[in-house]
């Protein structure tokens, strides 16, 4: 039966799994949880192993992992991690090593790729480039053309190349999601690494996040936006803020040289959301379901300012 209403599917999804001896799942991180969360509410459990004894493995995708490791091992302490790299259009790559989250390029699943510079981006007629000159450690992105029927259609997948033989690649963002209002060039990847060492140093859990530019106004500098909903808020969130601003430097010598004494870029604003603002927001947009993922930067602030509204 088709179930076009998410919430009625959730609770007739976990009715149904709960009895039943699960050992796999596959999933979206995010919307997985909402499931993993109604089960455990309605089996009043306080991790998944004592609904599900024999539950091994999750296979996951579609948004980067990292911001959901820890809630995930306090759902289950003992569970193995497969991460796959598809979409509507085909099948792209497959976790290579169980420890590192690389993807090995599936070169015989009927797609032919190209791959755009970074440089060539934003131009009418991109230059394309085939797997013969492709390099490591530059960002690209993915054109392919199938045996399906698509011709030369941008996924709007932005990856780099961790390997030449055999070709293997990390996805660090969407060529339309990140922010680059100062030149500063953020994308979701340094966000995402950024994020996990803020985390780290100030005991957070971060469940769903999104970034902007606030541009200058007069003699006031601009900065970043941040909203973010966390499973577990930092012991001091002005330290979340300073933490966050090194980070974003390190990894980023554009976004560090805009930081300088303040000039262009001041310290990124956090805003601390309440639980479900997120999922609040994707509602009153009809956009509930796996298919749907809340943009994580974008270089205007049409979304943060629904979501802070």
């Amino acid at each position: 039966m088709f179930l076009d209403n998410w919430e009625e599917k959730i609770e007739k999804m976990a009715d149904r799994v709960i009895q039943e001896n699960i050992t796999s799942i596959s999933g979206v991180p995010s919307w997985t949880q909402v499931l993993f969360n109604r089960v455990l509410e309605k089996t009043k459990s306080t991790n998944l192993k004592e609904v599900w004894p024999n539950l091994e493995l999750y296979m996951h995708g579609a948004v980067n992992f990292e911001p959901y490791k820890t809630t995930f091992k306090e759902y289950c302490s003992d569970l193995n991690y497969l991460e796959t790299y598809n979409a509507s259009e085909g099948f792209f790559g497959l976790q290579f090593d169980k420890d590192v989250s690389d993807f090995l390029l599936m070169l015989d699943y009927g797609i032919f790729y190209e791959f755009i510079p970074i440089e060539e981006w934003d131009k009418q007629d991109p230059i394309c480039i085939t797997l013969n000159d492709v390099e490591i450690g530059k960002s690209y992105a993915i054109v392919i053309t199938t045996n399906a029927g698509l011709w030369r259609y941008q996924l709007g997948d932005s990856i780099q190349f961790t390997s030449l033989s055999p070709f293997k690649i990390r996805i660090v963002g969407r060529t339309k999601h990140f922010i680059n209002a100062f030149g500063e060039e953020l994308i979701i990847d340094n966000a995402d690494k950024a994020l996990k060492i803020a985390c780290e140093k100030t005991n957070a859990i971060i469940s769903d996040y999104t970034a902007a530019p606030q541009y200058l106004k007069g003699n006031q500098n601009g900065c970043h936006e941040w909203a973010i909903e966390f499973n577990k808020v930092p012991f001091d969130i002005n330290y979340f803020q300073v933490t966050l601003d090194n980070a974003l430097k390190s990894i980023n010598s554009d976004y560090e040289a805009k930081r300088f004494n303040d000039i262009i870029l001041g310290l990124p604003k956090i805003h601390s959301l309440s639980k479900g603002t997120f999922y609040e927001w994707l509602k009153s947009k009809g956009k509930l379901g796996g298919q749907n993922k809340v943009p994580r930067l974008k270089n205007d602030r049409t979304v943060i300012e629904e979501i802070l509204s």
